[in-house]
């Protein structure tokens, strides 16, 4: 007889080991076996575990030559092709996303964060470096260029970007508002704060082709709804004229 064939009809033995480790009450049947290499396989068997439907018992039996009894490597439980499991684990700062942060709650940024790079070394917003030029004093770490992209794409898309409904239906542009300020800097080209506080993106970041009702140009129709003549027939009192003559 084979090593193959040996460890193939290992089942027994299998799951002896499986209950040893589960209970029996927990080691259902068995579903198969796959073969390590040439000296051991391992048996599945069905796990009857609340919770774990689609997992198996997996027990590796080994041979290590004639003479030698075929033995137990190894009992674990392991989840088939159609298991119910955990997703894949994502580090807790690539899970936090915008209104996740609390009252009290901290966020540090990472000492690698590509949107953020070590001030006066090299900033790419020629405004940024000419003030610390100047000074010689600011802050620790500002905006890379990738970070500002990023937020710009991130406002651009949102509620106060061009393509929101709002703007969609505007008469007008922020870019011909009184109320609009421009912020300084790199961003200044596209964005801005709407000052009206009328309109719903007030005190927000707004796009430059962002608008909405309250633009400070905006003209209301004030004619009469009902259409009047010019002329006007007063026929609540009648005439009588004697044409007999």
């Amino acid at each position: 007889m084979t090593a193959t064939t040996l460890l193939a009809d290992a089942i027994d033995l299998a799951r002896a080991a499986a209950q040893d480790e589960a209970g029996a009450e927990r080691v259902g049947a068995h579903v198969g076996v796959l073969a390590e290499d040439e000296y051991s396989v391992t048996h599945l068997f069905e796990a009857d575990h609340a919770g774990y439907r689609g997992w198996n018992w997996a027990v590796t039996v080994a041979y290590a030559g004639e003479g030698t009894p075929v033995s137990v490597s190894e009992v674990v439980l392991l989840p088939g092709n159609e298991a119910l499991v955990a997703p894949e684990w994502v580090p807790w700062s690539e899970r936090v996303r915008a209104g996740d942060l609390g009252v009290g709650d901290l966020l540090p940024t990472r000492e690698d964060d590509p949107r953020l790079i070590e001030a006066y070394v090299h900033s790419d917003d020629p405004a940024i470096e000419e003030v610390a030029l100047e000074i010689g004093l600011g802050r620790q770490r500002v905006l890379s260029r990738e970070g500002r992209l990023d937020a710009a794409d991130r406002w651009a898309v949102g509620d106060f970007g061009p393509r929101s409904e709002m703007a969609r239906s505007a008469p007008a542009h922020c870019a011909t508002c009184g109320f609009y300020t421009r912020v300084a800097g790199a961003f200044g080209a596209a964005f801005g704060i709407c000052a009206n506080e009328i309109s719903p993106a007030d005190g927000h970041v707004v796009h430059v082709e962002y608008g909405c009702g309250a633009h400070s140009q905006v003209e209301v129709d004030a004619s009469p709804l009902v259409p009047v003549a010019d002329l006007v027939y007063d026929d609540a009192q009648l005439d009588v004229l004697d044409d007999s003559e």
